[in-house]
């Protein structure tokens, strides 16, 4: 598949389709090409610039996708359109095609409630779902050797990593080391959401891209957090843009005189 790359503040983001992402997911399963999702966001990238590590994980990436409406709005500024891609819906459609390809899938992360009440409803509302390994997020360095080597035996197709960022891609480095072959992408809070404990968007936030609002209001205290990154983001995003459409402008005017 031909897929296009557009930079927003310096890191590539794959333009590409939901559906298409899916399709690009499932040829990899099938040929056992590992592949690490990184569904960036401008809190991500804020993080990057600050951890060389993550930096150089997100760089290295097979599959980066727009799942924030600032990075979608970022791209709009260049005039490209890029659908959202959200980690908690790409997540659940992959589980959804494991299910019907019997693809095996493991899950990290959460509380040890969280994740075994997440199990059993994945479980319950996908009849066929292997889910061939599962572990709580709360663990030390020498229990996540064995975790990592837990993983390394029941050779997952897919897994799924809730840990929070950076933590989650720093995970995902370590264990591709011993699992090359598997699709990884952090899921951040999504096993609150599957288990029930946490409430998505209504649909209207959802589609209109301001589910982080719905959040906000739910969670207060992400207020803070959220409008210390956006403002700068958002400046950041549109000098680029600026440049980005002189430099199509000036290279235009070149082929024009050629």
């Amino acid at each position: 598949m031909n897929r296009k790359k557009q930079k927003v503040l310096g890191y590539d983001v794959d333009i590409i389709s939901f559906d298409d992402t899916i399709r690009f997911l499932i040829e990899r399963i099938k040929n056992k090409q590992g592949t690490h999702v990184v569904t960036i966001n401008p809190e991500i990238i804020e993080q990057a610039q600050k951890n060389k590590e993550l930096d150089e994980i997100i760089r290295k990436a097979e599959l980066v996708v727009a799942d924030g409406i600032g990075i979608q709005l970022a791209l709009k500024l260049k005039g490209i359109n890029q659908e959202r891609i959200p980690g908690v819906d790409l997540a659940i459609e992959l589980i959804n095609h494991c299910n019907s390809l019997r693809y095996s899938i493991a899950m990290i992360g959460a509380k040890e409630d969280v994740i075994r009440l997440a199990v059993n409803n994945l479980e319950e509302r996908y009849s066929d779902l292997d889910i061939c390994y599962f572990r709580n997020g709360y663990f030390t360095l020498p229990i996540e050797e064995k975790i990592i080597d837990d993983l390394s035996q029941a050779e997952p197709d897919v897994i799924l990593v809730a840990l929070g960022s950076p933590k989650q891609d720093f995970f995902i480095k370590k264990c591709r080391e011993k699992v090359p072959n598997a699709i990884y992408i952090g899921v951040g809070g999504s096993f609150d959401v599957w288990a029930g404990i946490v409430e998505r968007a209504p649909e209207f936030f959802r589609i209109m891209g301001i589910e982080w609002l719905y959040r906000t209001y739910k969670q207060p205290k992400r207020l803070k957090r959220i409008y210390k990154t956006l403002p700068l983001f958002a400046f950041k995003a549109i000098i680029e843009a600026i440049q980005y459409r002189l430099f199509l402008h000036q290279r235009g005017k070149n082929d024009k005189s050629n």
